[in-house]
């Protein structure tokens, strides 16, 4: 199989879902097409902002104490399971994602680098699903 040294960003570039990586700090270091799609903000917007950029502020304060507990101890609470939460467009709008995690690990075992976010918007399949209620 012939291998492309630039595989594994065409990969996280094509992928349907979007995909956000956060150093320690929570400062955005990857931003796929697909979070732009999703988020309303361009790769040059996101890069270097904060994760509060698509954070609901009244969650915000719950966001960091689990990103920091993950940071801290390199385990996620989660351990990859999808999360329904909210998010935050651009346009200010608020969206439901379905979202998953990772801690991103150095060479060390022990030395965690960030976290990975996947996330899918599900806001019109739980509209629908509040609504049938």
């Amino acid at each position: 199989m012939e291998e492309h040294p630039d595989l594994a960003e065409r990969i996280i570039d094509q992928t349907a879902d979007a995909m956000i990586y956060a150093d320690r700090a929570g400062t955005i270091g990857r931003w796929n097409p697909a979070a732009t799609t999703l988020f309303g903000y361009s790769k040059d917007e996101a890069l270097g902002q904060n994760l509060d950029l698509i954070i609901p502020e009244h969650l915000r304060a719950a966001h960091w104490r689990g990103f920091e507990a993950a940071m801290t101890s390199g385990a996620l609470k989660l351990e990859g399971r999808p999360t329904l939460t909210r998010a935050l467009h651009k346009s200010g709008r608020r969206l439901y994602v379905e979202m998953t995690f990772a801690i991103v690990k150095g060479a060390a075992p022990a030395e965690v680098l960030g976290a990975v976010a996947v996330a899918r918007d599900v806001t019109e399949r739980v509209e629908k699903e509040r609504a049938a209620r």
